[in-house]
């Protein structure tokens, strides 16, 4: 059985920065694209970045120069550094995984999500 385990997430000023990580465990082949998304309250779950298995990357407009999203693909880890939060990045941020385990098809994880919080 297949896990993502989000860490990092925490209570941080406007201006700062958090390092998120999200470990991926159990009976794996291979993990192809990653990605962190994050939803705020009342609203809908939003992409913020994708990484592909060679380190190609895609962010939204709204995050681009301020976060950084890297893998180690050695340790089956997908990171998310943020740097100049504002109070607008304040949501729930889940990592999401195409993983291929012994199944001939790979299929798509989530994690259980990380608080992070940005005060003003």
């Amino acid at each position: 059985q297949v896990q993502l385990v989000e860490s990092g997430g925490g209570l941080v000023q406007a201006g700062g920065s958090l390092r998120l990580s999200c470990a991926a465990s159990g009976t794996i082949s291979s993990i192809s694209a990653m990605a962190w998304y994050r939803q705020a309250p009342g609203k809908q779950r939003d992409l913020v970045a994708t990484i592909t298995t060679t380190g190609g990357t895609n962010y939204v407009d709204s995050v681009k120069g301020r976060f950084t999203i890297s893998r180690d693909n050695a340790k089956n880890t997908v990171y998310l550094q943020m740097n100049s939060l504002r109070p607008d990045d304040t949501a729930v941020y889940y990592c999401n995984a195409d993983i291929r385990t012994t199944l001939p098809r790979a299929k798509n994880y989530w994690g259980q999500g990380t608080q992070v919080t940005v005060s003003s």
